[in-house]
């Protein structure tokens, strides 16, 4: 998850930045064109090919359906990256003046892209399409009042389970922290060499849910003062509890999608993957042979009967400052995430969980994802736990920062059997010391 990139900002721009960001609570205005600028491009006449950046597995067919009744705005589907290395390869596009028309962009990266410029505002090229999302969905990315890209999905935390093991171990479905503690020790005696879960050092995206979970903040502002809280209690309730489960050797502590992982997920020694709504998409490629033997559940709570949960991704597209058809692009962008065909078609190809609130009641999702034959009513669980999935009031301008730093020193706590609060504190501390040095006035 190691990002490396030029920081190119002076103080200046840094702080304009953090005004913007404190102002909308989510992040400050970028430093690229405009669509209501004089600079910014309408409709171009002729023939148009857009370059579209994306990891989603599957994403070729939905492009197929728009290439197939869009014959003057050709869309070409590439997979540069995923994630954060995606980003990085953004910024470096971008500073050489050859980035894509449009690209996917995990929520918590946007605000970085905005404010370095990578992405621009396509305010006015989607009037119309931001009325099918809801207000929460929408401030993912809006910033100063301005559209920065398209939200594609939402994806709760949630517990995936292997219900044919649950039921050969005598396994209760845990409802809370505790029981999963408690489930946890019950498979390691009644299958020594099994594990519920493992402890993912590497990955940040599901640790970062649970912090949210259980309450935590990591970033806000007032004004342009920031206030940074990665080791702050709620962050170091998480952290305790899974040091309590690696010490006492109850989960494993290999790294989720190595292939030790997959081979365990696919042969039973791994009982449950805690993860986004996402899930039934990547599973068939994680473990093949578990086809019909998952099912879902709501994360376990803190405290019994409270529905909050966190959020492991969910992306939107975006046009880049690059692209020499923004608008075309935009009109992709839009009918990617609101055009009833094209979600019908996430759906079944990648499992999203759509962010369009339309996209919410397509017939589609009466039925299971085809891994989840067995769980009829697998969108009617996500369907519950979306309205109470917590993300961070707002991100930070250094995110790839903060999650390189949890990968480089929670692991070497994993391997060393150091401190979790002391990682969370070195975390913070480099978190603090980056904004900083980017000119960023923290409190």
């Amino acid at each position: 998850m190691t990002v490396t990139h030029g920081r190119r900002r002076t103080a200046s721009v840094a702080l304009l930045a953090a005004g913007l960001l404190a102002t909308t609570a989510a992040c400050g205005g970028g430093s690229g064109k405009k669509s209501g600028d004089d600079s910014a491009k309408g409709p171009a006449k002729g023939k148009v090919q857009l370059s579209f950046w994306d990891w989603d597995p599957h994403m070729d067919a939905v492009v197929a359906k728009w290439n197939s009744t869009h014959p003057d705005i050709q869309v070409k589907l590439s997979n540069p990256a995923g994630g954060d290395q995606l980003v990085a390869k953004m910024i470096t596009a971008h500073e050489a003046k050859n980035g894509p028309d449009i690209a996917k962009v995990e929520y918590q990266s946007l605000p970085a892209l905005v404010s370095k410029g990578v992405v621009r505002d396509i305010t006015d090229w989607t009037k119309d399409t931001v009325g099918k999302f809801d207000a929460p969905t929408l401030r993912t990315t809006t910033f100063e009042g301005k559209v920065y890209g398209v939200p594609q999905d939402v994806a709760p935390l949630m517990l995936f389970y292997r219900a044919d093991l649950f039921k050969q171990y005598g396994l209760a479905v845990p409802r809370t922290w505790a029981e999963y503690a408690a489930e946890a020790k019950t498979v390691r005696t009644k299958a020594p060499k099994s594990y519920l879960t493992n402890f993912d050092a590497a990955d940040p995206g599901w640790f970062t849910g649970l912090a949210q979970q259980a309450g935590a903040a990591w970033w806000s502002a007032s004004g342009t003062t920031w206030k940074v809280d990665i080791n702050g209690a709620a962050t170091k309730k998480v952290a305790d509890y899974w040091q309590g489960l690696v010490g006492d050797g109850t989960v494993a502590k290999n790294p989720s999608f190595s292939p030790q992982w997959n081979k365990q997920m696919n042969d039973g020694t791994l009982l449950t993957w805690i993860s986004g709504a996402w899930a039934p998409a990547q599973l068939g490629g994680i473990a093949p042979g578990t086809k019909g033997k998952w099912a879902v559940a709501p994360l376990p709570a803190w405290t019994a009967g409270d529905p909050a949960t966190g959020i492991w991704g969910g992306s939107a597209t975006t046009v880049t400052s690059d692209s020499q058809h923004p608008a075309e692009a935009a009109e992709f962008a839009s009918w990617l995430n609101t055009d009833d065909a094209a979600v019908t078609e996430q759906v079944k190809q990648i499992n999203i969980y759509p962010a369009a609130t339309p996209g919410r009641s397509l017939p589609i999702l009466q039925s299971p994802p085809a891994f989840f034959p067995n769980q009829p009513d697998y969108y009617d669980q996500v369907k519950k736990v979306a309205p109470d999935a917590r993300s961070f009031p707002m991100w930070g301008p250094n995110v790839t920062v903060t999650f390189t730093g949890y990968t480089d020193n929670f692991s070497k706590a994993l391997q060393s059997g150091g401190s979790f609060d002391g990682a969370l504190d070195t975390v913070q501390n480099a978190s603090v010391a980056d904004m900083k040095k980017l000119g960023f006035t923290v409190g």
